[in-house]
């Protein structure tokens, strides 16, 4: 009997310990599941939030200035900073909500508010072409493009750098159009340069070539988007 018991006892402490064994194999294969998609989300969102923080800084500064100068030229890379900066709204709704169809409408979101821009901007400067107005200010409107440039690549760099790690399309392509809108700030620069040598025309032809750069960027992001193929559960741990 004792042995029988012995026996039953080291049957049924095989058999509990073979199910524990898959039960924690079960439960920790579940919680990587779970954890893969929760990193990914909370690393997104992080991203998201501090490339809003310093695009909506940089803005906010680039509208100081513009109220000084009367730049077409600065209102069309603010108008333009200040819609990449709202793009961080659906994307990080898409990151909150772990979900890949709300990340590919959330790249969507990003190329509509790019082309908007692009449009809001384009209006601005026929007007200036129509009726040009007196530039002041011009060191401001210097300082305003080298701003830009600054904010829009460090943007730049949190998104893709974020973008590349989490396998996230809306978010290089974001982070790629915040580096080319580093360049067009840039424009700015040499909107004020021109100006303070005597062709104020520059300002609106400059604001002319800077929506086109952005429609260039709505063309560049839309494919990007369009082909992407979104992994909840990616993410590069290296």
């Amino acid at each position: 009997m004792s042995r029988l018991r012995a026996a039953d006892g080291a049957v049924l402490g095989e058999h509990d310990e073979a199910h524990g064994h898959g039960h924690d194999h079960e439960h920790g294969h579940s919680h990587g599941l779970i954890d893969r998609p929760i990193l990914r989300s909370r690393a997104g969102l992080k991203a998201v939030g501090w490339s809003l923080l310093v695009l909506g800084l940089t803005a906010g500064a680039q509208a100081a200035i513009f109220v000084l100068t009367n730049s077409v030229a600065l209102l069309a890379d603010l108008i333009h900073n200040a819609g990449d900066a709202l793009t961080a709204i659906p994307l990080g709704i898409a990151f909150f909500l772990r979900s890949a169809r709300g990340e590919r409408l959330a790249g969507l979101a990003v190329v509509l508010a790019i082309f908007v821009s692009a449009c809001v901007a384009l209006y601005e400067t026929i007007q200036r072409l129509i009726h040009p107005q007196q530039l002041s200010h011009l060191w401001a409107l210097a300082a305003a493009g080298v701003i830009g440039f600054l904010g829009n690549e460090l943007a730049a760099q949190v998104r893709l750098r974020a973008g590349k790690r989490l396998a996230s399309a809306a978010l290089v392509a974001d982070g790629n159009h915040a580096r080319t809108d580093g360049f067009v700030s840039l424009g700015v620069v040499a909107s004020a340069i021109v100006v303070a040598l005597g062709a104020p025309i520059a300002d609106p032809i400059i604001g002319l070539v800077i929506t086109l750069v952005i429609l260039r960027i709505t063309w560049q992001s839309w494919r990007t988007v369009r082909s992407a193929q979104i992994d909840v559960h990616h993410v590069d741990d290296r």
